[in-house]
């Protein structure tokens, strides 16, 4: 019999102006995290994949590698005025980007980590979102390929002394999706061009499959996609985003969500029930549902299977984010950006709502590798007031909040959803160790609701006052002075109005009892 590992414990890195430090995740003891790790100076971090190394940028020409379990620094690389830096979803390579000023000078490099020594290096004009990283990897690290011009060529991920080892004619390729667990399949975009509609194709990855694509969907008015592969290879979404609305009834232009099958038994539109545009879409844990939010304001949310038919109504609000925890039970769909902030935490397993509330000015927002919280954060340089965490259960109930003067990144460390036991057991646990639980609304009973009224955990978000400009405060403190009274005793247009007419009626009262006695 197979021994029981622990699961691992959470981590969170937070990063400041004086550089990132690492902390112990939730539960907290004594309502405070633990600091595991000292404030390190840096200028940017960024975890692999898998949650094994840390990549540390020191300045504009040192890159530093950290182990993740002893968080020791364990490769330093001098990579002089680079503009890019990632890792491997493994953590085995380290990808770099130079500017470059002639095409012999090879801007492009992946470095092994473990001997520090470059293993590829190639010369890339520019770079974009589109075409960085250059070396794209499966989850896994067997099969690595990058976009060249009108072709995709593939390696071998775990040796790249072999060259390329097969190509893909794709003519006019403008970007590619590899497939990320298993590597099986890789997606190819082909931008419209001489009155030939764009298009989004699936190839299969094998040197002797790759001739035709297994699937195609073709599509005019298209500026740019993303393409998002699901868990297992089987299906891909496609959001296609064109500049200019030709029904004018959008000023960001319009979007469309297709879905495509590998084996090809669906290559059409998703069928959304409101007009407007695709804010957001994800997949789940297990591959086999993804969740939209969609349509004009306020946003309609849906959840539907890997055939597109519907399982579940989120119904509607001033939506624009969805994030489906790990464990593929609880969502969060929210409103971030230019909305409010509101929140709602839904079961997916269980089919009904959890609870609501808001998280104003959130520029990230992530559920915890368990499963079981969910990490909102207001950083810099997005925004420069009002930075901070939050932390909430997965019923939406605040559980940690910490503000700083300036923040700019805060992140869960990256765990495999597997290595944590089921999500009913883990909750069941976190919620003996609350020193007072929280419950949904609606669940509490009536002695827990009266004795909570007094301070409930989750109060409701205070309405905005109104804008006064700063010429009517200063009218109403002389007007405050004038009637003599102090700028707190100040009543409002209402109150005065109020105020005068029932002076007027007693007035009227006393006029009419001195009739009254006079005509006695």
């Amino acid at each position: 019999m197979a021994a029981v590992v622990s699961a691992p414990a959470l981590e969170i890195l937070v990063r400041g102006p004086e550089g990132f430090s690492i902390w112990n995740g939730p539960p907290f003891s004594n309502g405070q995290p633990g600091t595991k790790l000292a404030t390190s100076p840096c200028t940017s971090t960024k975890f692999s994949e898998d949650g094994s190394r840390l990549l540390v940028l020191k300045s504009d020409s040192v890159i530093s590698i950290y182990d993740c379990n002893s968080y020791r620094e364990i490769r330093s690389f001098q990579v002089p005025n680079f503009n890019a830096a990632t890792l491997s979803p493994c953590g085995t390579y380290l990808q770099t980007f130079q500017k470059s000023s002639t095409p012999q000078e090879k801007n492009v490099a992946l470095w092994k980590i473990e001997t520090g020594d470059p293993v590829y290096q190639q010369f890339q004009k520019n770079m974009t979102k589109t075409t960085w990283p250059t070396i794209r990897f499966s989850s896994d690290e067997t099969v690595a390929c990058r976009m060249a011009t009108n072709e995709i060529q593939f390696f071998d991920g775990g040796d790249f002394s072999k060259g390329v080892l097969y190509r893909l004619r794709v003519q006019g390729v403008a970007a590619i999706e590899l497939s990320k667990a298993p590597a099986s399949h890789v997606a190819a975009f082909v931008p419209e061009s001489k009155g030939v509609p764009a298009s989004v194709q699936i190839f299969a990855c094998g040197k002797d499959s790759q001739n035709q694509p297994v699937a195609r969907r073709s599509f005019f008015r298209c500026s740019t996609v993303q393409m998002n592969w699901n868990y297992g290879s089987t299906g891909l979404l496609v959001v296609v985003q064109a500049d200019v609305d030709k029904t004018n009834q959008s000023y960001y232009g319009e979007s469309k969500l297709n879905y495509l099958t590998t084996d090809g038994t669906h290559e059409g539109l998703v069928p959304l029930r409101k007009e407007g545009p695709v804010h957001d879409v994800q997949w789940s844990y297990s591959g086999s549902e993804f969740a939209v939010v969609y349509g004009f304001m306020p946003a309609k949310a849906t959840i539907f299977d890997k055939k597109c038919n519907p399982l579940l109504e989120l119904g509607s609000g001033p939506y624009n984010t969805i994030r489906w925890n790990p464990k593929g039970k609880f969502l969060c769909l929210a409103g971030f950006g230019n909305l409010p902030g509101d929140m709602a935490f839904w079961d997916y397993i269980e089919k009904k709502q959890l609870g609501t509330t808001k998280a104003e000015c959130s520029v990230t927002s992530e559920w915890s590798p368990d499963g079981c919280y969910f990490m909102t954060a207001t950083t810099a340089p997005r925004l420069q007031v009002d930075n901070g965490i939050k932390i909430f259960h997965y019923n939406g109930s605040l559980y940690f909040k910490k503000m700083f003067d300036k923040l700019y990144q805060a992140d869960w460390k990256p765990v495999s959803p597997d290595r944590f036991g089921d999500i009913a057991a883990l909750i069941k646990s976190i919620d003996l160790l609350k020193v007072e639980e929280t419950k949904p609304q609606g669940e509490r009973s009536k002695s827990s609701q009266t004795s909570a009224k007094s301070a409930p955990s989750n109060p409701p978000a205070q309405k905005p006052a109104a804008y006064r400009p700063p010429h009517a405060k200063n009218a109403a403190v002389v007007q405050a002075e004038l009637l003599g009274q102090s700028a707190t005793e100040t009543m409002s247009k209402n109150a005065l109005r109020n105020k005068k007419k029932r002076e007027k009626q007693k007035e009227k009262k006393a006029a009419e009892g001195s009739q009254s006695a006079d005509g006695s």
